[in-house]
């Protein structure tokens, strides 16, 4: 499995008890969505590694879960996978609708302006914290605008453009330099 195929679902973040369990630091909006995991990838040397969940019970009103996997059975090997990260592949994200979206999903799409009509190409979203940035490629040019729900107005899935109102000006800018 390749990392491009998968998102980042958060972390091993400690071992529970004495008979290697660990505790996952689910990093997503609704932790009750993965209740059901049989399966994670986890990180190692740079690798994704499958392994086989044989229990997991996710905390109340936490992100965090404790899991237990096939052929980790005592403490050592349970440290071993402390700090590494957990992915699963695309298919297991929950579909959204509306103007909600993943950031790699939009990768792709026609940027329009409201004011200014086709801006560009969203080559990909740069996630700041607090502060993602749509960067969009316009004739060897970078505009960069915030992912913020008030700059956008429509998403069309279908034909792969999203419709954005930015403040006034922002897109000016780069013109400008």
């Amino acid at each position: 499995m390749n990392a491009s195929d998968c998102f980042y679902l958060g972390y091993v973040s400690k071992t529970f008890g004495y008979k290697g369990a660990l505790t996952f630091f689910l990093d997503v909006d609704n932790p009750a969505d993965y209740k059901k995991l049989e399966s994670v990838f986890i990180q190692l040397g740079g690798k994704l590694v499958p392994f086989f969940i044989t229990s997991l019970s996710i905390r109340p009103n936490s992100r965090e879960a404790n899991v237990y996997l096939q052929g980790i059975d005592t403490e050592e090997k349970a440290t071993s996978l402390c700090n590494k990260e957990l992915y699963l592949p695309l298919t297991f994200l929950p579909e959204l609708k509306g103007n909600k979206f993943y950031f790699h999903e939009v990768e792709g799409y026609e940027a329009i302006d409201n004011q200014m009509g086709a801006i560009g190409i969203i080559e990909r979203v740069i996630d700041l914290p607090g502060n993602p940035l749509f960067l969009i490629r316009s004739d060897y040019q970078e505009i960069l605008i915030p992912v913020r729900d008030e700059f956008i107005q429509k998403l069309d899935r279908e034909n792969r453009k999203i419709f954005l109102d930015p403040p006034d000006g922002l897109i000016d800018i780069y013109k400008e330099s």
